[in-house]
């Protein structure tokens, strides 16, 4: 005679979620310092491509014997850039992303002028 044993696999409904807590917690301990990552990475970026439009601004002053005073505008600038310069944090084109005045001022980010500051000390 055989003696039938019903037997169930799978999780309970505890061990599921228990699972789930253990999930969520991580997230909530990885996802700030994805953003913050993030944020990090495009300020400096930013800073980069403010280096980059500096330089380019020195450029054409030298090549085209322009005063420290002079003004200066994207289309001065984009011939010595290489490819589309935007800022990272969400600019559509150079023109809506930095600012240019004149050669001796340094550009300016027009998204997120707080921080993506390029320092007088940095250049």
């Amino acid at each position: 005679m055989k003696k039938r044993t019903s037997r169930q696999e799978g999780f309970t409904l505890v061990e599921i979620m228990i699972v789930v807590a253990i999930i969520g917690l991580l997230a909530s301990i990885a996802i700030p310092n994805f953003v913050k990552a993030r944020t990090t990475a495009q300020m400096n970026a930013c800073i980069s491509n403010l280096r980059q439009i500096d330089g380019a601004v020195q450029l054409w002053a030298a090549e085209t014997k322009q005063g420290e005073q002079a003004t200066v505008t994207p289309a001065d600038v984009l011939p010595y850039l290489k490819g589309d310069v935007k800022c990272p944090s969400g600019g559509k084109s150079f023109a809506d992303s930095y600012g240019l005045t004149t050669v001796s001022a340094t550009p300016t980010c027009l998204k997120v002028p707080a921080t993506h500051v390029l320092a007088a000390t940095l250049q």
